[in-house]
């Protein structure tokens, strides 16, 4: 074999290997103030972006960080309140994508967030909400 196909055969396999090495396609970055009203349009009805004001559903004004089910005055399902999941944003994104999946027994009745660009624009408001 002539030294030019080798060396275009390591060359390849190199470049081959070298691309698995790399990351995915990147993301594009999140937008807070589409996050805000998709938060508004899918969140806003049952939930407060405000401390301390709770409704249908608790305030998610400081959720990123907290404990599943921690909110006082809220009255949670057992399932929350025993999940012991702190809210990241990846938590976030896995329970957006649908509620009863990740928490059995939640009293959340949403479907879910099936969009993922929508889910990181809300994940995105979310984590200003401090």
């Amino acid at each position: 074999m002539s030294r030019r196909i080798i060396h275009t055969i390591v060359l390849g396999a190199a470049c081959g290997s070298l691309a698995v090495l790399l990351p995915g396609p990147v993301a594009h970055a999140a937008d807070v103030s589409a996050g805000k009203s998709a938060f508004r349009n899918a969140c806003g009805i049952c939930h407060s972006a405000e401390p301390g004001v709770n409704k249908i559903g608790p305030t998610l004004f400081g959720i990123m960080g907290r404990q599943t089910g921690s909110v006082p005055g809220y009255s949670y399902s057992a399932a929350n309140r025993n999940a012991h999941i702190t809210w990241t944003p990846q938590t976030m994104d896995k329970y957006l994508q649908g509620p009863r999946a990740m928490i059995p027994g939640t009293k959340m009745t949403y479907m879910g967030v099936r969009d993922p660009e929508k889910r990181a624009n809300i994940i995105a408001y979310l984590a200003t909400l401090k």
